[in-house]
């Protein structure tokens, strides 16, 4: 019953999850674009504080848009606020995280391979490694080092390859980009809770108490601008990461720390160019290198060619079996018939005992795929925490691999399943499973 009521508040929440992702995401880009395409107003426009305006069409109207370079002329009876976006997209992902990871640790957040973790100590440091990131972000942008550009990018960027490294040590795999995922997601609503919206709230108290916005104003915008900047770039990644549970063959690579770095790299460097080009600078350079850079991924992570030979079968030995049925004999005749006989029987026996006999390759594989996975892919699993099989796959018979073998091939190969190797998948066992599904 626990695992069921856990798929539906995964449910609920993963909606609930994308819909204010969506609309956070939406705002972000629409804001930064909108900032990129304000043009120099008509002088009119400039003498009542306008530094840039946008005409666009829309549904079927025309929209005069106009940003003020800092207090309009009179403080507006209604005054649009967005930040709930952004608190409403991370709260809800703490839910998942708490309701996917932390309810079931032992699946999905840790690998035993790694740190063989309590479910307490996993989700403690889970935390720790969270918000201890983002407490190191924050001092940086607090400090002198947050005011130049470049050296700040520098810094968090070399921050995130570290964070990306230290996840797959402590964490499964799936995790790990879970973990760097959470990560941008706090980084970001962080951005906006303790940057963006105190920088908004001093200029519009100003404004409403007929004050010039002093220096102390102009720099928390300016940090807010930062911040907000900073939002822009961790938007695809932040998406990235969201979705990656869906993509095993990426966070299961062997150097899958150094693929999310790969990948962290490639968006935001496009990221870069739509940003340059809504400034009105076309260079096509930062689409060319994501380009070069997504060949290059895919060549590097090709995994090795399959060879569909079948697994190493089992061996059993054959107990012979004894009877006590053996007519008793009533002449010398038939007693030596006897004794021959049974001094064959003795010698077949001991045959048997000496020569093992194989097992089927079909045994021997659904003897691993018993033991490994179908106690969560089955009709009932017996997997701590799965109410149903796994996307409705269910793994009990050589017919229900042959049925899914393009899923098994992929998820083994990869390392995608068993998750977290929870039932210690060996690398021996791994490699006979996908030659045997290849060759169904």
């Amino acid at each position: 019953m626990g695992a069921y009521l856990l798929e539906w508040l995964s449910l609920f929440f993963r909606w609930f999850h994308v819909i204010a992702g969506v609309a956070w995401i939406g705002a972000s880009f629409y804001f930064v674009w909108l900032d990129l395409s304000l043009r120099k107003p008509p002088q009119w426009k400039a003498d009542k504080g306008i530094s840039g305006d946008l005409w666009a069409v829309h549904g079927g109207g025309f929209y005069e848009i106009a940003k003020y370079k800092l207090e309009p002329e009179e403080m507006p009876k209604t005054l649009h606020w967005f930040k709930w976006e952004a608190y409403t997209t991370w709260l809800t992902g703490a839910a998942m995280m708490s309701i996917v990871y932390y309810a079931n640790a032992t699946a999905y957040l840790i690998d035993p391979s790694k740190v063989p973790f309590t479910s307490i100590g996993a989700i403690a440091t889970s935390l720790l490694f969270l918000f201890g990131s983002y407490f190191i972000y924050e001092v940086i942008v607090r400090s002198h080092l947050g005011k130049n550009a470049f050296i700040f990018s520098t810094l968090i960027f070399i921050l995130l390859v570290i964070a990306s490294w230290g996840s797959y040590q402590l964490f499964s795999d799936r995790a790990s980009f879970i973990h760097i995922g959470a990560i941008l997601g706090t980084v970001m609503v962080g951005n906006v809770f303790f940057g963006i919206m105190p920088a908004q709230r001093a200029l519009v108290d100003c404004v409403r108490r007929g004050e010039k916005p002093g220096k102390e104003v102009a720099e928390l915008a300016l940090q807010a601008k930062n911040r907000s900047l900073m939002n822009n770039y961790f938007t695809l990644p932040l998406i990235f990461t969201m979705i990656s549970n869906h993509y095993p063959m990426m966070y299961a690579h062997e150097k899958g720390w150094l693929v999310l770095v790969f990948v962290g790299v490639i968006t935001a460097t496009a990221r870069h160019y739509f940003n340059q080009k809504h400034l009105g600078h076309k260079k096509p350079r930062y689409l060319v290198i994501p380009a070069i850079l997504t060949v290059l991924l895919i060549i590097w992570m090709r995994p090795e060619p399959i060879d569909p030979a079948p697994a190493m079968p089992a061996t059993a030995a054959v107990t012979p079996t004894t009877t006590n049925s053996t007519p008793t004999a009533t002449s010398a005749t038939t007693n030596t018939d006897n004794v021959n006989n049974s001094s064959v029987s003795n010698n077949a026996a001991t045959a048997a005992e000496a020569v093992p006999v194989s097992a089927s390759v079909d045994d021997a594989m659904m003897d691993v795929v018993h033991t490994r996975c179908s106690t969560c892919h089955a009709v009932q699993p017996t997997q701590q925490g799965f109410a149903a099989p796994p996307a409705g796959i269910i793994l009990q018979t050589p017919e229900d691999l042959k049925t899914h073998k393009a899923k098994i091939v992929t998820a083994v190969q990869t390392g995608y399943m068993p998750l977290g190797n929870i039932t210690q998948l060996t690398d021996t066992e791994r490699q006979q499973l996908v030659a045997y599904a290849s060759s169904l």
